[in-house]
Formats: C-alpha cells, sequence, structure tokens
C-alpha cells in the first residue's frame, strides 16, 4: 500500500492547526507521519504536543525553528524528515473536507513517474470551490499547470530533491514557481485536479499587505534571475520591476522606502544568483509559457 507523510508549517495558529489535525484523521491508514515545523510561535507548539497527538493515530513529530526563518524554509525541513515516497504540505488553515479525491491522487503519483506534483483546488469551509480564477487554472477538467497554489500540494519527494527543493532566500511567497519550472525543466509534469478540494480558510493572523507587495515584487524578479535564460531575463527583469508600481496603484498600501528595499534586495542576491543560476532551456520556457496560457487535459 502506498503511504503518505503530511507536513504541516504553523506559526501562532493553534486554533488553525488543531482543526487541521483533526481532518487528517479521514485518511486512515494512508497516514503514516506527521511532521509540523513551528516557525517561532510564541507558545511552542510542543509544549501541547500531547494534546495534539490524541487527534490523530499517525505520529506526530514536531520541529521548531527559532529565528522565524520562515515556510518556505520549514517545507525544505518537512521534505528532509519525511520517510515517505510522497507528502501533502499544508498551510496550517487549511483542512481536509473529504479524502476520496486525495488518496485517487496518491494512487495517480504512484502510478505515473512523470508526475513530480499535484495542485489541490481551494474550498470554502463547506467544500465548495473557490471562484475559478483563484486556482492554479480556471478549468474544470485535470490539467496540467505551470505551477500550483502552495496551500496544500502533493509531491514526490525524489523529484524534490533532484531540483533543489525550494529556495530559502525567497523566505516568503512565489517559491511554487520556481520550483515547478525547474521541474519543468527536468522532464517532470505538475498536475492541477479540481475534483481534489482542502478547504483554505485563510487566518488573519500574521498578514500584512505592504510586506506581500515587497515580497511579491521581489520574489518575481528573483524567479528571473534564477530561471529565465539570459535574454529573457534581460528583457523581463525591468518590466517586474514596474510592476510594483501598477500593484501599488491598485493595492493602496504606505510603504516608503519599498522600492528601494527591493532594488536593494536584488542587488544583495545577485553573486549568489551568479553562482546557483540554473536556467530553464528555451524549449521548457515555451513550454511553461504554453502551460501559463493553456492548461492542457492530463492525460493528453
Amino acid at each position: 500500500m502506498t503511504t503518505l507523510s503530511v507536513g504541516i508549517t504553523t506559526r501562532n495558529r493553534q486554533a488553525s492547526l488543531v482543526r487541521c489535525l483533526a481532518s487528517l484523521d479521514q485518511l486512515g491508514d494512508l497516514l503514516t507521519e506527521i511532521i509540523i515545523v513551528d516557525d517561532s510561535s510564541d507558545v511552542p507548539v510542543a509544549s501541547s504536543l500531547k494534546d495534539l497527538q490524541r487527534l490523530t493515530e499517525a505520529t506526530i513529530h514536531v520541529e521548531r525553528q527559532e529565528q522565524a526563518e520562515g515556510y518556505i524554509v520549514a517545507r525544505n525541513t518537512i521534505m528532509r524528515l519525511a520517510t515517505n515516497r510522497f507528502v501533502l504540505l499544508m498551510d496550517d488553515d487549511a483542512y481536509l473536507v473529504g479524502a476520496g479525491g486525495l488518496k485517487e491522487a496518491l494512487n495517480l503519483m504512484a502510478q505515473h513517474p512523470e508526475v513530480a506534483a499535484i495542485g489541490c483546488a481551494q474550498a470554502e469551509a463547506d467544500g465548495r470551490p473557490w471562484p475559478a480564477a483563484m486556482q492554479p487554472a480556471p478549468v474544470s477538467y485535470r490539467c496540467r499547470v505551470a505551477s500550483y497554489i502552495g496551500f496544500a500540494h502533493l509531491l514526490r519527494r525524489r523529484a524534490f530533491h533532484e531540483v533543489g527543493g525550494y529556495r530559502e532566500e525567497l523566505h516568503f511567497y512565489g517559491e511554487e514557481k520556481g520550483f515547478c519550472a525547474q521541474l519543468l525543466n527536468a522532464g517532470y509534469q505538475v498536475l492541477y485536479l479540481p475534483d481534489v478540494l482542502v478547504a483554505h480558510v485563510p487566518d488573519p493572523s500574521g498578514r500584512s499587505p505592504a510586506r506581500y507587495l515587497r515580497y511579491v515584487v521581489r520574489n518575481d524578479c528573483l524567479f528571473a534571475l534564477y530561471n529565465l535564460p539570459l535574454l529573457a531575463m534581460c528583457v523581463s527583469l525591468p518590466v517586474r520591476l514596474a510592476r510594483y508600481f501598477l500593484m501599488k496603484r491598485s493595492h493602496p498600501v504606505h510603504d516608503p522606502g519599498a522600492f528601494l528595499w527591493i532594488v536593494g534586495e536584488l542587488a544583495r542576491s545577485l553573486p549568489g544568483v551568479v553562482r546557483a543560476r540554473t536556467p530553464m532551456t528555451w524549449s521548457a520556457l515555451a513550454e511553461w509559457r504554453r502551460l501559463r496560457r493553456h492548461a492542457p487535459p492530463w492525460p493528453a
């Protein structure tokens, strides 16, 4: 029987974490281990481990990040510690509303070694799907996609490590896009299964519009620096930087110095980019762009 590890990243969201853990009981014997990474919660998650363990029969392991290193580092930690071939990564404010679709997705990955990742569909608390525009692809059929939404996604552990996992310097937001670009460059496929619904009830704790805007633009530029062929990188980078002002106009935030912070962060990152840059081939980039425009049905 194919078994599953589940990894959850959390910070100061005890109620959401409990709800998430309780929902995992629907996986039954498929679930053998749960890895929780506590990103410096004010009250350490490990202090309530006995209470959390009562919510599931699977073994729970808690790892703590003392320096608020962020959920991207936490996800890499989970993938390093997991012992099963397949790992379901979840945000703490996500939870299962049914397990049938997820079990089918797990079997699909076991049967198709070319599939390295499967993105789930975002749902309301009662299981109703979010609007199509807020999903990995605005379609109702199973398809290939350029990338998924990280709130709940299924990964093939071997493929994850093969392409280097998530870039930890991103810290917050956008790590899925670069990771999926590298999967495509390595010959793997990423799927979106709209019938695999997972509730996502965003917890407002720790959310900041100004922080979001800074990191969205900075990390989009880092995506170009790390992943695009040289010519494509040079052409697209100024456009990506200019998006800061377009986004700021549509999402007004008071954040003096934000653009200079973004430019400074990119300059600081350049030595690391030069050492670790892994650009996509032109054919892989063409396929990436095609998948962003149109999600082809899977299987074809």
